[in-house]
């Protein structure tokens, strides 16, 4: 491809960004910058961090609870850990809400309370990785760096005509992003390229009669634009089984235990169980077990099938502490532990003529 050619790319998608921006709620839009409004770092870093393995629908209101609750970095590093791991419950990857904290207390002890704004000082941060890094210093400072999402490693794919099946295909898909990746507004480009995969060069049925750079579309000539990127056939991920203990009181607190920090739902609230997770131990206290049925999860590695056992009792526990409404409520809790709530309280509710 030409120098002429990537500088034609550039201006068609920013011109299409121009008029087809997404409208997000972290997001500076091209008019606001045209008028010298600067993206806040805080709101680039936590979108970014909250997008990581989840869509954009999912996030929002995330999004829009968690700036609610701590508008600054400085309110955030402030924050109590149960009160962000019980605002984060349901947007998963939960180690994800341990680095965040770990991020803004950084920032606020070693930085003075402002992000770094190069992508190596960024590095420097907790849970800040390479590309994470590179999309706060491009689109909250405007630095040329490559951004390569999924979305963007689909467009440069397609462009380029890349065939090499993907993981294999990433360091020659991030040399041709770099190719693109202008001077001049290098956020703006950065965003262009990602709302382009979101939105018109999707995996499936791209759209390519609208794309702002079909020209230019190697794929598209090729008529293979739909089969790209390829990728190497993932293994089959192994399933997992344990046991999760439900137990009610008879004044209705549940059972409960925060996780370890470190593992799966680390520093979360939940039920207590053993062997999915690496875990052994035996009921947290003697009571009348019963089961209540199963419950089915599928995390990055495995599949997950956990047995509910429920009990009501008034024995005192031997790991863990009883939580009452409103102390405990169902959405604090991550979505495995929900499934188990929901799938608990129905067995109880029929065991006791459906007054739960």
């Amino acid at each position: 491809m030409r120098d002429g050619q990537v500088t034609e790319i550039g201006a068609a998608l920013l011109g299409w960004y121009d008029a087809q921006a997404r409208v997000m709620p972290w997001r500076t839009g091209p008019a606001e910058r045209a008028a010298g409004v600067r993206p806040d770092p805080y709101r680039v870093w936590l979108s970014e961090v909250m997008l990581q393995q989840t869509t954009v629908a999912a996030v929002r209101a995330y999004f829009h609870r968690f700036t609610e609750l701590w508008p600054t970095v400085a309110d955030l590093a402030a924050a109590e850990d149960g009160a962000v791991m019980a605002e984060w419950a349901g947007l998963g990857y939960y180690a994800r809400a341990r680095n965040l904290l770990a991020c803004a207390r950084a920032v606020v002890r070693d930085h003075g309370g402002v992000f770094p704004a190069s992508r190596e000082g960024l590095l420097t941060l907790p849970g800040i990785g390479p590309y994470t890094a590179a999309a706060i210093s491009a689109i909250a400072h405007d630095a040329p760096e490559v951004v390569l999402d999924g979305n963007v490693e689909r467009v440069v794919a397609r462009l380029f005509a890349v065939e090499t099946p993907l993981p294999a295909a990433k360091p020659e898909l991030y040399r041709l992003a770099g190719l693109l990746t202008p001077q001049r507004r290098p956020g703006d480009h950065a965003q262009a390229m990602m709302d382009l995969g979101a939105t018109i060069c999707t995996p499936r049925s791209p759209a390519c009669g609208i794309c702002p750079v079909m020209n230019f579309c190697a794929a598209r000539r090729a008529g293979i634009a739909a089969d790209l990127p390829r990728k190497t056939p993932k293994a089959a991920k192994p399933t997992r089984t344990g046991t999760v203990w439900v137990a009610r009181r008879p004044d209705g607190a549940l059972l409960v235990e925060r996780r370890p920090e470190r593992g799966l739902l680390g520093g979360m609230l939940g039920f207590p169980g053993d062997g999915w997770d690496g875990s052994a131990g035996a009921a947290p206290l003697d009571a009348g077990w019963r089961p209540a049925g199963e419950v089915r999860h599928t995390f990055t590695h495995f599949h997950l099938i956990l047995q509910v056992l429920v009990a009501e009792t008034a024995a005192a526990p031997r790991r863990g502490a009883y939580l009452a409404m409103p102390d405990l409520h169902p959405t604090d809790l991550p979505t495995l532990m929900r499934k188990a709530h929901d799938l608990a309280l129905a067995a109880l509710a029929d065991a006791s003529g459906g007054s739960i």
